[in-house]
């Protein structure tokens, strides 16, 4: 285990070059942005919905418990204050980069996978009567008996989309890689048996436990597009999480990857600089004999 030290790395300092790094990175992460705004304009697929079928898709049409807009305070701003928070407390601009550039990705490919998912299958939602007959006076195709829809164009595309929730992957995304970072930051799994600590680490999942709730119980989502939605942000977010830092019960499982590595390159080089103070003198010496020519040159002008 490496020696910490901590303070000495801030934005200020050391941020420009962390993130010149990870360049590549963020320009895949504005990519996976564009993708995305992509993947929610264009139409789904409008999956065949028969007369008889109709008997589980009669569910009453509602307003959002949890609104769209406040998913990504949910599943990015909230995680992101946190971060911050502990960055200002620690100054380590290593764990900041990481913990955020970790978020974004695991909340970004969650959206990205979630709505590619969403256009292809094409799976009605609960309230896709009223969607489709917003009147109540249902029609059908007298040949194939396929729903001939008389609603509002943009409410009937959005019916379309109920496979996988949205709101579960995102909030499991954001909040799940939330709760893998608290773990690693209080030591949850240090083996001391402080079990109260695991009461921090399980309220985000709560927290998008109850998100993910609310979309069945608002006649939105089907139990399964939930479950799997969760499952599969939850999923991400460890993958992402994971990528950037030890695990948790690790005894570096505090800090990220690229700040041991860090101290390693530091110390390796400091070991090397003791162990050749010849090669140091001699070069102070060629640079000393490099730079008196110049200096004459100067002081004959």
């Amino acid at each position: 285990m490496v020696d910490v030290q901590l303070g000495g790395h801030t934005l200020q300092s050391h941020g420009f070059k962390v993130a010149r790094i990870h360049m590549h990175d963020w320009i895949i992460l504005v990519l996976l942005g564009v993708i995305e705004i992509i993947l929610n304009v264009i139409e789904p697929f409008h999956r065949f919905v028969g007369k008889d079928m109709m008997t589980d898709l009669r569910y009453p049409l509602k307003g959002n418990t949890v609104p769209f807009w406040a998913v990504p305070l949910i599943g990015i701003v909230l995680p992101f204050a946190i971060i911050s928070a502990i960055y200002y407390k620690r100054r380590d601009v290593y764990d900041f980069h990481n913990a955020i550039l970790g978020l974004l990705y695991s909340v970004l490919i969650t959206g990205v996978l979630t709505d590619a998912i969403k256009d292809a299958v094409g799976r009605p939602r609960p309230d896709f009567f009223w969607r489709c007959f917003p009147d109540g006076r249902d029609v059908y195709d007298p040949v194939t008996t396929d729903v001939i829809c008389h609603g509002e164009k943009s409410v009937i595309r959005e019916g379309h989309k109920s496979f996988p929730s949205g709101h579960s992957s995102w909030s499991f995304a954001g909040l799940g890689f939330l709760a893998w970072y608290l773990s690693g930051k209080i030591k949850a799994f240090d083996r001391k048996g402080h079990i109260a600590k695991l009461c921090i680490v399980f309220l985000p999942l709560l927290c998008a436990s109850l998100v993910a709730v609310s979309r069945v119980d608002d006649y939105w989502h089907h139990w399964q597009d939930v479950f799997v939605g969760g499952f599969l942000g939850l999923v991400i977010a460890s993958f992402c999480y994971l990528q950037f830092f030890p695990p948790p019960y690790s005894a570096d499982g505090w800090g990220p990857h690229a700040y041991f590595q860090m101290l390693r390159d530091s110390q390796n080089n400091e070991r090397m600089n003791n162990a050749n103070p010849h090669n140091s003198r001699q070069t102070e010496m060629e640079t000393a004999h490099i730079s008196s020519p110049h200096l004459a040159i100067t002081m004959g002008d």
